[in-house]
């Protein structure tokens, strides 16, 4: 296997179209209902436009949700009110039905794909659908020793490739993205600092369960340690994610890279989406055109990492418990988007703005 250069997707990924997006606002323009009576819908609805290269929008009939699951070695150090470990019991949730993003996937009628890529369990207690992209078990405890090898790194990111290239396959047409994780918003927090060049007490937050301040100070301090060894391989995306990231977060990376080379629109969940987002750009400057930002989660680094790319989130209800929730909670708002810019009627001839507004 050849080795791969994350760089090399700045040169295959094209912005969304941008011809479409103009021929998207001149319509909105020519629309019944007064420019800005509608909010960001607008903006949304253009947007979706350029996404799919089509006007108006075409409706969102096949999204997915995309969880990726793995544990993190640093959650032994005490950085989480869940147990080190713990990622499994929350993946069997999910596919059990009683997770809150199944709960609301099913009212939604979206269906949920997990994948397992670094969980600290036997493979064959989960389905092979969801193992069969797994790198490692577990990841490394970025507080004291690297998350993976570099060729670790590399599989993690050709999985989430693959996944990306599965998903456009298969005809989805937007992904609601998220992860399943334990440990996972310390590594992310240590990606957003490095990347972004602040102490590890600013991007270090409370987390989806959150937690007491000791745990908090134990969190700032594993992010702090992780980061002496983040500095010096800043300059390779892949060594960063080695060094500091885990099979999970390399393979969302590499997931968002891929979606965007196939012009696979993505709703970004929270922090840990959010840091891989952050690196993904650091690849390739043009990848965040094709990403929404779901909500905020209240997470210092997402909010960090959100305002690196310019992506303004279209929820905060102050949902912080992860799994593609907050992204998911989003997908009506997308799809009422669409829907009106597909449907809304375009004023009669020779009638103008003013005449619509009365």
């Amino acid at each position: 296997m050849s080795g791969i250069d994350l760089d090399d997707f700045s040169d295959l990924i094209e912005r969304p179209d941008g011809k479409v997006r103009r021929a998207a606002e001149e319509r909105r323009a020519r629309l019944t209902v007064p420019q800005g009576a509608l909010g960001r819908l607008d903006a949304l609805g253009e947007w979706l436009s350029a996404a799919r290269s089509a006007v108006p929008a075409a409706p969102v009939r096949q999204p997915r949700v995309v969880l990726f699951a793995g544990d993190h070695g640093v959650a032994a150090a005490g950085v989480s009110r869940r147990p080190a470990g713990g990622a499994a019991a929350l993946v069997r949730a999910v596919l059990d039905g009683t997770a809150p993003v199944a709960v609301l996937a099913r009212a939604q009628d979206v269906p949920v794909r997990v994948v397992d890529v670094a969980l600290d369990c036997d493979p064959a207690g989960m389905p092979a659908e969801v193992t069969r992209h797994r790198v490692r078990r577990s990841s490394g405890r970025i507080d004291r020793e690297d998350a993976l090898t570099v060729e670790e790194a590399e599989a993690a990111v050709r999985a989430g490739m693959a996944v990306a290239d599965e998903e456009a396959d298969a005809g989805t047409d937007l992904v609601v993205l998220g992860d399943v994780s334990v440990g996972g918003t310390t590594a992310a927090g240590t990606l957003v600092a490095a990347l972004c060049g602040v102490d590890a007490s600013v991007v270090t937050g409370r987390g989806g369960e959150p937690i007491d301040d000791l745990t908090w100070m134990r969190k700032c301090a594993a992010i702090r340690d992780a980061l002496r060894r983040a500095r010096p391989v800043l300059g390779d995306q892949l060594a960063l994610l080695a060094a500091v990231g885990g099979a999970d977060l390399a393979a969302t990376t590499g997931f968002l890279l891929q979606c965007a080379v196939r012009r696979t629109p993505v709703i970004l969940d929270g922090v840990v989406s959010a840091a891989c987002a952050l690196v993904a750009q650091r690849a390739a400057f043009r990848a965040p055109d094709w990403w929404l930002a779901g909500h905020a989660s209240g997470e210092p680094a997402q909010a960090k990492a959100l305002d690196r790319m310019a992506l303004e989130p279209l929820l905060d209800q102050g949902v912080r418990v992860g799994e593609g929730v907050g992204a998911l909670l989003s997908l009506p708002l997308v799809r009422a988007a669409a829907s009106l810019t597909g449907e809304l009627p375009e004023r009669a001839e020779g009638t103008g703005a003013a005449d619509a507004e009365e």
